[in-house]
């Protein structure tokens, strides 16, 4: 894999990551309604689950992930439902003018888990690296650290690109100030919770 493969590689990741999507939204939500570190995790549970569908994808597994569709499914269905209790919950929360709650290693595993769920709730995504991959690489003759390459445009690009989501989203959080703040909290959890059922009817229909 030379450098100018990795690059275009790095670059197509980088805007496809850019693209507004249920990860982005949910990423944003995160940030809106509990701050940066939030939003941070939420993004870091996108990037870990992309890894493991490009891992998929590398190794010729995809038919093993179109076998276990039931339990991708599952996936589905868990995270629709995740999503729309963090989005009651949020609800509830988001009507007071309080300050953000104090960042705790509870919330930051749920904010982790969102971001996971969501990107596991779709397991084309392994196909959609099957057929993307060729495009830069030779999946026939990677080496290891070809595949390290891979995986670390993946992380950068991806996890770069969610985390300058999460930035903003922050930062538009904190300049409205608290009164506004707490009507956006009320649309974060609206996205939350429009993200959720729309996920829910997607594992619905194919179900």
């Amino acid at each position: 894999m030379t450098f100018g493969n990795w690059l275009a590689l790095f670059g197509a990741m980088a805007v496809l990551a850019a693209v507004p999507s249920v990860s982005v939204l949910t990423v944003a939500a995160r940030s809106v309604s509990d701050g940066f570190a939030h939003g941070a995790a939420a993004a870091m549970g996108v990037v870990v689950g992309d890894v493991l569908f490009i891992l998929l994808a590398l190794f010729g597994l995809a038919l093993l992930a179109e076998a276990m569709g039931d339990l991708f499914f599952l996936v589905k269905y868990l995270g629709g439902a995740y999503l729309v209790w963090l989005g009651i919950v949020l609800w509830k929360r988001g009507r007071s003018t309080q300050a953000r709650p104090a960042d705790s290693a509870a919330t930051l595993k749920s904010s982790f888990m969102t971001g996971l769920l969501v990107t596991l709730g779709d397991q084309k995504a392994v196909v959609f690296y099957l057929g993307f991959l060729p495009a830069f690489i030779e999946l026939g003759t990677l080496s290891h650290p070809d595949i390290g390459a891979v995986l670390a445009s993946a992380v950068l690009a991806v996890g770069g690109v969610k985390l300058g989501y999460a930035y903003a989203a922050d930062k538009a959080g904190i300049l409205i100030g608290a009164k506004l703040g707490s009507t956006l909290n009320g649309l974060a959890a609206c996205v939350l919770v429009a993200v959720g059922v729309f996920i829910l009817a997607q594992a619905w229909q194919h179900g």
